[in-house]
């Protein structure tokens, strides 16, 4: 830690740099004044370090805290500190053009009225997705109820509306655990997700893009502002683009180059992305627009200004994936596992010097195996792993094998006066999932979940340590993040809501149903058949005829909608049993929002 460059104040210089004002206090409210944000519970940052936190970590904390509106360049304008993500406003020649509205709308309404007081009352003439994770989209109702145009990367609706709908109950879960907003904002809890703060925990919303970017190159003109954009599909998300403002000679990076190593697989859970695609997009970004760049910003964190430090900068982040990458090709090629390279993989000296490498979101153990899963998947092709029991059972087998539950404590404590907390950790976690009321055991485990996380560098790894430290102390903690509003279930193509009831469907319940509908849909003038068989509920497009349905409805799209969501066919035209649908609905499972991480 002694090597680590806290002599380098230049990140602290450009953090501050063009400040105007902070929203006072900053604190966010619902209109049925809930706190959705709450920005000054975390002025503590602004005192010295303390043990229960790594200095690098706190260092980070301190600069995403700092908090209001930053002129970036002439023209373009930063509201951070409102949320996990930046909003980004540039000025056109009626109103201004909005960049990234943040998770929650009211968030983003904060944010906008922020810069109105000091840059006038501007309307919103344009609105610009950079990518399809809802913390860049979510709050776009704060700040405008559409009727502008909406430029998003090709294939933002899909993603956008798959990832928080698809796996959204068991991603939304786990991101309780990584940016921990159930935790105090304290020296001791959260201080931070190393992206941002935390996320905000208002409503959700989406509005439709009304045109998409479909290619590197493509140029478009919104109330007089000029963007050149560049593809980055599958890099930090899989429909994502960089904006180069040429008026402005200002370069967005979206959220491909951050102050941070950023996650090739977050450990909420995502599709695993491609280092080496994302290391090429930062060496095209570097040919296309460097020498017309005075400023290069993010929707995260703060800018860069001068050509030779965005040169360094970009440089050294491209190099910092590809690295990730290749290391982990070659050593996987060499036989070790995912577990293996991450132990031995080490950044070069450069980039272990460079704060913005460093893993406060992504780290190199975690993103290590996020490469050898992309290429081998999850198994390393020892043949005792092939066929594991799961957790709980082999719990209850090392217990046994150990003594019994007192004894693995004992076993435990030995590893912790040793301060081999990781493998503390493993035998403890063993002890809980062979007997959830061994409380010697949850205490401890909790305690060694606290040091673990104090220690920390990485803010995911700290909230998630001390989240399941909360958990073994408290039970299971409730969810407290924003849940995906009406917006997200409209934006689903009739694909995608065919596909939601699909992964629905309980199995083994469905095992002996057989069942077939047509939905004609007579606004969009098309036909689907779907079918329930052996459990799975598939559907086709334009079938051929082959036999009459059991049931076949004529309804819109809207109609569609509103009967799955169990208002009825009243209004529908149907043919056939509509005892279908009842049997149909009968084999339908829910999720559960707040299922236990760290406890069986």
């Amino acid at each position: 830690m002694a090597d680590l460059p806290f002599h380098d104040r230049a990140d602290f210089e450009d953090a501050d740099r063009g400040f105007i004002a902070a929203l006072a206090p900053g604190v966010v409210k619902s209109v049925d004044g809930d706190v959705v944000w709450d920005n000054d519970a975390y002025d503590f940052l602004k005192e010295d370090c303390p043990r229960t936190a790594h200095p690098g970590l706190w260092r980070q904390g301190a600069l995403c805290a700092r908090q209001g509106l930053y002129e970036v360049t002439d023209g373009i304008y930063q509201v951070r500190g409102l949320d996990l993500s930046n909003m980004t406003l540039a000025e056109g020649e009626a109103g201004v053009v909005v960049i990234d509205p943040l998770i929650s709308t009211e968030c983003a309404a904060a944010a906008l009225k922020l810069y109105r007081a000091h840059r006038g009352d501007r309307p919103v003439t344009g609105v610009v997705y950079t990518h399809s994770h809802v913390d860049h989209f979510g709050g776009v109702r704060g700040v405008t109820g559409g009727g502008v145009p909406i430029l998003a990367p090709a294939g933002f609706m899909e993603h956008a509306v798959t990832e928080n709908v698809y796996a959204g109950p068991a991603m939304a879960r786990r991101a309780v655990y990584m940016y921990g907003p159930a935790l105090p904002r304290s020296a001791e809890g959260q201080i931070g997700a190393g992206l941002g703060m935390t996320v905000s925990t208002g409503t959700m919303s989406l509005i439709p893009p009304t045109a998409e970017v479909t290619r590197t190159g493509q140029e478009e003109v919104v109330d007089g502002v000029r963007m050149i954009f560049q593809l980055t599909p599958g890099a930090e998300a899989p429909a994502e683009m960089n904006v180069f403002f040429p008026g402005r000679r200002a370069l967005c990076l979206a959220e491909n180059a951050t102050h941070n190593q950023h996650n090739i697989l977050p450990l909420r859970g995502a599709q695993v992305r491609d280092a080496r695609a994302w290391a090429r997009y930062l060496t095209e970004a570097l040919a296309l627009f460097l020498d017309g760049t005075d400023v290069a910003f993010a929707s995260h964190h703060w800018p860069t200004w001068g050509r030779e430090r965005i040169a360094r900068f970009l440089s050294q982040q491209r190099d910092l994936y590809a690295y990730l990458h290749d290391q982990t090709l070659r050593l996987l090629n060499k036989g070790l596992t995912a577990a293996e390279i991450a132990e031995v993989v080490q950044l070069p000296p450069e980039l272990e010097q460079a704060w913005h490498a460093h893993g406060f979101y992504g780290s190199v153990s975690h993103n290590v195996k996020a490469v050898y899963q992309r290429y081998l998947g999850w198994f390393d092709g020892n043949p005792a792993h092939l066929w594991e029991h799961p957790p709980k059972e082999s719990a209850i087998r090392y217990v046994e094998c150990l003594g019994g539950g007192a004894a693995v404590v004992a076993f435990a404590r030995r590893y912790i006066d040793e301060n081999d907390l990781r493998f503390a950790a493993q035998l403890l976690n063993h002890a809980v999932f062979a007997d959830e009321g061994n409380k010697e055991a949850r205490d401890l485990l909790a305690e060694v979940y606290t040091r673990l996380g104090h220690g920390a560098e990485n803010a995911t790894w700290r909230n998630f340590y001390l989240m399941g430290a909360l958990e073994l102390a408290d039970g299971i903690v409730p969810a407290t993040a924003g849940r995906p509003e009406a917006d997200f279930f409209a934006a689903l193509s009739v694909e995608q809501i065919f596909d939601s009831i699909a992964i629905r469907v309980d199995g083994p319940r469905a095992w002996h149903e057989r069942l077939t509908i047509d939905w004609h849909l007579t606004d969009l003038g098309r036909r689907y058949r779907t079918s329930l068989s052996n459990g799975a509920f598939v559907q086709q497009r334009d079938p051929r005829d082959d036999g009459a349905a059991d049931l076949t409805l004529r309804l819109t799209r809207a109609q569609l909608a509103g009967l799955l969501s169990g208002k009825g066919v009243e209004g529908v035209e149907r043919e056939g049993d509509t005892n279908v649908l009842r049997r149909l609905v009968a084999v339908l499972d829910h999720p559960v929002p707040d299922f236990a991480l760290v406890t069986a």
